[in-house]
């Protein structure tokens, strides 16, 4: 069963061709088969409540310092494998309760549907279920439905004018050169901000960009940094040698005094 399960968390078992049947099941034979099948469908469902109850309950602490611990060397999952069967698990009993006749039978083909709310699990199992000509669905098919959602829901932009974020690049050309960069909110859109940065304004996804927890204090200190910045980048024809301390101080939030008097030569030298 242990190893069962551990497949089941890899990869999806392929469809094998029905056998001919050779000889036919007594009745009390059918009985047993429809039992012991309800079993091997249940096995991630009961797999994941008991590791729910392991953990809320913390029963691994007398051998084991942390749930991770005890999953990776009692049943060789890790944390996140864990983890994968307690809300798969959980999306099982929510589509039970609402009446599915049909139901998951790996928890691969659940996995996706756990970051949606309980009404969306039930719409797009039952979706699934009828693609698959009313059988159990492929995770192939529940996680296309899945996608199709999240591309129609509006994603809210969370920024506001003002705002100083971080740019993450996240393998975007566009973005090359800025990875680690402060950006103060000048603009917001839909699904991206016009940002202001040490050389200059540009547009990110909201997706590209992470909101720094400064105090307001910190908030304004770059505030002052982007506008002193600003000033000496509005001269042009900069000396060469005067970039690479721009771009440097374009990922501070504060400076450190050595900072402060390499930006006051600049400035005296630019006679700002």
């Amino acid at each position: 069963m242990n190893e069962l399960l551990k497949s089941d968390l890899e990869e999806e078992v392929p469809v094998i061709p029905q056998a001919v049947n050779e000889e036919e099941l007594t009745p009390e034979e059918e009985q047993d088969l429809i039992h012991l099948e309800r079993k091997v469908e249940r096995a991630f469902y009961e797999a994941g409540k008991a590791l729910a109850q392991i953990r809320a309950r913390r029963l691994y602490r007398s051998t084991y310092k942390t749930f991770e611990d005890y999953c990776q060397a009692r049943f060789g999952y890790t944390r996140r494998g864990a983890n994968y069967l307690i809300a798969g698990a959980n999306v099982i009993e929510n589509l039970g309760t609402n009446g599915s006749q049909i139901l998951p039978t790996s928890e691969r083909q659940v996995r996706s549907l756990a970051s949606l709310d309980p009404a969306e699990q039930c719409q797009v199992w039952t979706k699934a279920v009828e693609q698959a000509g009313n059988k159990v669905p492929p995770a192939r098919i529940v996680n296309d439905i899945v996608r199709q959602i999240r591309e129609r829901r509006p994603v809210p932009n969370p920024y506001r004018v003002g705002d100083i974020c971080e740019i993450s690049v996240k393998e975007n050309p566009e973005l090359r050169g800025k990875g680690g960069c402060w950006a103060i909110v000048a603009q917001v859109s839909n699904f991206s901000c016009t940002v202001r940065t040490w050389d200059g304004e540009c547009q990110v996804k909201i997706e590209h960009l992470k909101d720094l927890a400064l105090s307001p204090a910190q908030r304004e200190e770059v505030r002052q940094l982007s506008d002193r910045i600003s000033r000496l980048q509005a001269i042009g024809n900069l000396d060469r040698g005067a970039y690479p301390l721009l771009r440097s101080l374009g990922k501070q939030t504060y400076l450190t005094p050595l900072e402060e008097k390499l930006l006051k030569v600049l400035e005296e030298e630019y006679k700002i």
